[in-house]
């Protein structure tokens, strides 16, 4: 099976091997400011490089915004500016496969529950983070639906309603605007007058007293947190998966969120928090599995 993850930095591609694991994995920039009709042809021909390497009975696709699984839609993804985008229809009839369309938080969820830190856990709350964010929880080895298309829009629950910055979405003070990573490196560069420092180096900075850095990353944790809290309530969640930054990133990393989110639940009992084993390759990965499952359930529906 091959599987794309699109982002709004990155297309990410694996080819999932017999075990469960990405045998081989891709990435290709984006490059969203070329416009919505680009990236499609990104993303065919990144499809198409992945399965010149095998031969793949299936293809999966992971999309952020509001998708419609069910027709393999992308309804909105307003970081790559696509609008009621066929995806599924129109990678099927690149490759000549059939296609399996997940929301990348779910996908990310399922990858985390079949093979990764959350294949213990019966009741784990998936959580990516980055560019964009995204979140999933996940019972019983299934990453849950939500009431609607637009479940796991994590980046855009708004966690700065009073003079937050403005958001591709359109809302302003949305979490992606103070804690993904191009925010961080954002707020950095205005604060300084440093460009070309990553996301993790901020954080490394503050881990050594850079009070800029210091100031970023403590807000953006504050954000996250607040946002996780609410998850974790809703969901009763026994455990965190994270994926990317800034759980990956310096002291201030995951420990950090750790200690916030137990004093911002001020509950005896705070859910485990543990970073993907797939870490950013995990939406890609559960994309793969959505279209394994695909094959092995029209093989048992064409034996029976």
């Amino acid at each position: 099976m091959i599987a794309l993850h699109v982002g709004g930095t990155l297309i990410r591609g694996c080819v999932l091997g017999s075990d469960g694991s990405p045998r081989a994995t891709e990435r290709w920039f984006t490059r969203p400011e070329r416009g919505p009709d680009a990236v499609v042809e990104s993303v065919l021909a990144s499809a198409a490089s992945l399965a010149e390497r095998c031969r793949p009975l299936a293809a999966g696709v992971a999309l952020p915004g509001v998708v419609d699984e069910a027709s393999g839609r992308a309804v909105r993804a307003t970081a790559l500016g696509w609008h009621g985008i066929p995806v599924r229809d129109w990678v099927a009839e690149h490759l000549d496969l059939p296609v399996a369309v997940g929301h990348d938080g779910r996908t990310g969820g399922l990858a985390e529950a079949r093979a990764g830190a959350g294949g213990d856990c019966r009741n784990f709350l998936y959580v990516s983070m980055g560019d964009d964010f995204a979140a999933a929880p996940v019972v019983a080895g299934r990453a849950v639906p939500g009431e609607d298309a637009r479940a796991g829009e994590f980046g855009h629950v708004v966690v700065r309603p009073e003079g937050g910055d403005p958001c591709h979405c359109g809302r302003h003070g949305c979490l992606e605007t103070v804690a993904s990573t191009t925010a961080v490196t954002r707020r950095y560069a205005r604060m300084t007058g440093w460009r070309g420092v990553t996301a993790r180096e901020v954080y490394h900075r503050a881990d050594a007293g850079d009070p800029h850095a210091r100031v970023i990353c403590t807000d953006a944790v504050d954000a996250l947190v607040g946002a996780l809290a609410t998850e974790v309530r809703r969901h009763a969640s026994e455990r965190v998966v994270i994926a990317g930054e800034p759980a990956e990133a310096g002291t201030s990393g995951l420990a950090s969120l750790r200690a916030t989110l137990a004093r911002r639940l001020a509950s005896p009992t705070v859910p485990d928090l543990r970073l993907a084993r797939f870490g950013d390759m995990a939406a890609c990965v559960g994309a793969a599995f959505l279209a394994r499952d695909m094959v092995t359930e029209g093989h048992k529906t064409t034996a029976g």
